[in-house]
């Protein structure tokens, strides 16, 4: 063997080896890039893309605490027994409430695709659980505190104009709630859960208009056979505010209500509504066995008697403080005040303290539901106190 003989060996083995190795070698695989949440603008503040689709997401909700106290009504006081002695005795009205909303949008070619969800949960106390008697009086064998109904609030789907599912009654959310203070309901304007197949059109220079078939909710308002109840609406909203009417057909007992409301902004710190309405009420007061029979009270017309009135603003002080007013009546002599002041701590954390008052023209009138509330006496006055984070 010769000097170039092992060296051109030498030269073969090193690449050999060499070769080895590199087909041993590890391979780094090169890192996907991640995938950030985008921000989607389209629907307003908060929404996002689900990742991977074309769908916007937007979550939300509040955080809620109410104390009332004061004579026991429909919205502040409650009554208990000593837990020693058995004596009846007056006490706050407490609820804790975690509410989880949710939205989404997306584009279509057949127009906007929405949903809403609105969920809530409950812990607080019974307001007087006890015994009922005959004439439909609770008495109150304590005032225990424990978690509660939830209730699926909203759950409805739209395309376009038409809307399906869980709502509430276009008789109240088209034409508006009753100004905004908490106990906006001491005379009663309308019910509010059912499932609905509704129609919105807008026409883009102030006027819309909505039609809606629904189910209703409750014993005496769930429609009760394949008719179902029917709301028509119409509205004009400017600059200066609205006008708006609605009409709600009642199938179960064939009768007819109606609402017309003017909202006018006289300045942008002052905004004032006033909302009338009446009802046809003969066959509401068929049997007098159950509330929506008293004295002609049906799904959408809740007050008493033909006509009803309610009317009220919002003025602001500033841009955290707001001071809300609102007075009602009926036909049967139901009067009802209920005034608050808002304060906003910081934004998303809001203050208001209320108080109320009501009157029962037919407290105790003899009838089985002359008082239709849980009311101890003719006049009542409350507040609450609540305190609500919402994000």
């Amino acid at each position: 063997m010769n000097i170039k003989s092992l060296l051109l060996g030498s030269a073969a083995a090193l690449i050999a080896v060499s070769g080895a190795r590199a087909a041993d070698a590890v391979v780094v695989a090169e890192p996907e890039p991640a995938e950030y949440v985008k921000i989607c603008d389209v629907y307003g503040a908060g929404y996002f893309y689900i990742p991977g689709t074309e769908t916007c997401l937007r979550i939300g909700g509040y955080v809620r605490y109410d104390i009332g106290a004061g004579d026991v009504g429909s919205f502040d006081g409650a009554k208990t027994q000593d837990s020693q002695t058995g004596k009846e005795q007056g006490t706050w009205a407490k609820n804790a409430r975690f509410t989880l909303k949710t939205w989404t949008g997306q584009e279509t070619e057949l127009g906007t695709l929405k949903t809403y969800t609105e969920t809530r949960f409950n812990f607080g106390n019974s307001n007087g659980y006890g015994t009922t008697t005959s004439d439909g009086v609770v008495n109150a064998v304590g005032n225990p505190a424990h978690n509660k109904n939830v209730s699926l609030n909203f759950a409805w789907i739209q395309l376009g104009g038409l809307r399906v599912g869980k709502d509430e009654s276009a008789f109240n959310t088209f034409i508006g709630y009753a100004g905004n203070v908490i106990q906006d309901t001491i005379v009663p304007y309308g019910d509010f859960d059912t499932n609905v197949v509704q129609y919105y059109f807008d026409a883009g220079n102030g006027f819309s208009a909505v039609v809606s078939l629904e189910e209703g909710s409750g014993l005496k308002g769930t429609i009760d056979s394949y008719v179902p109840h029917v709301v028509g609406g119409v509205k004009y909203t400017q600059g200066w505010g609205a006008i708006t009417g609605v009409v709600a057909y009642d199938s179960n007992y064939e009768e007819v209500a109606g609402k017309v409301r003017l909202d006018v902004n006289v300045g942008s710190a002052l905004s004032l509504f006033v909302m009338g309405g009446y009802g046809s009420d003969g066959k509401l007061n068929d049997d007098g066995t159950n509330f929506v029979d008293a004295h002609g009270r049906g799904f959408y017309k809740q007050w008493g008697g033909n006509w009803a009135v309610w009317g009220g603003g919002t003025y602001k002080f500033n841009e955290k403080t707001s001071f809300n007013l609102q007075v009602s009546a009926d036909d049967d002599k139901n009067y009802g005040v209920a005034a608050n002041v808002a304060y906003d701590v910081v934004p998303g954390f809001t203050v208001t303290a209320e108080v109320d008052y009501d009157h029962y023209g037919h407290f105790n009138d003899g009838s089985l539901y002359g008082n239709w509330t849980n009311a101890d006496k003719k006049n009542s006055i409350g507040g609450i106190l609540r305190f609500q984070r919402s994000f």
